[in-house]
């Protein structure tokens, strides 16, 4: 009777499923982490160029504030500082530079900074021979103003 008995084999498992190549969900996971590495690094780029566009105008914003501020450097003081808010301005709004007198402190003071105190010394002190201007106080005016500028509108720049 044994020999009527069919010859059986041993239950072999398949062969595991190789490595490479992936499966197509794998090709389409590791493109879209590119994608994401590729826009994160852009989206890093600029913020990286901003700060130190930023730091840059800072520095150089600090740099226009004389050693002494005496009457006779206040005029100077006040042609480079209107000169450097002009050109912030422009990066802002291009007919910026052609604003003059009421029109230009108003621009300066859309953030509610307080340039109206200091209109008459912006728009025409840095043309007379002595001006009588709180420079220490004017200073710290445009650095205010310029830190919100820089963190609300150049964010192109």
């Amino acid at each position: 009777m044994a020999d009527n008995l069919p010859v059986l084999r041993d239950i072999h498992l398949p062969d595991p499923p190789p490595l490479w190549p992936p499966a197509p969900g794998w090709w389409l996971l590791g493109a879209l982490a590119l994608a994401l590495l590729g826009y994160a690094f852009v989206l890093w780029r600029r913020r990286r160029r901003r700060l130190l566009r930023a730091r840059r105008l800072l520095a150089e914003f600090d740099a226009l504030r004389p050693a002494a501020a005496g009457a006779a450097t206040a005029p100077a003081y006040l042609a480079a500082l209107s000169q450097f808010l002009r050109r912030v301005a422009r990066a802002v709004r291009a007919d910026a530079g052609s604003l003059a007198g009421e029109d230009w402190i108003r621009f300066l003071d859309r953030h509610g900074d307080g340039f109206a105190a200091y209109a008459d010394a912006l728009n025409d002190a840095a043309w007379r021979p002595a001006a009588i201007v709180d420079v220490d106080a004017l200073h710290a005016l445009a650095r205010r103003h310029l830190q919100r500028v820089l963190q609300s509108e150049l964010r192109h720049v």
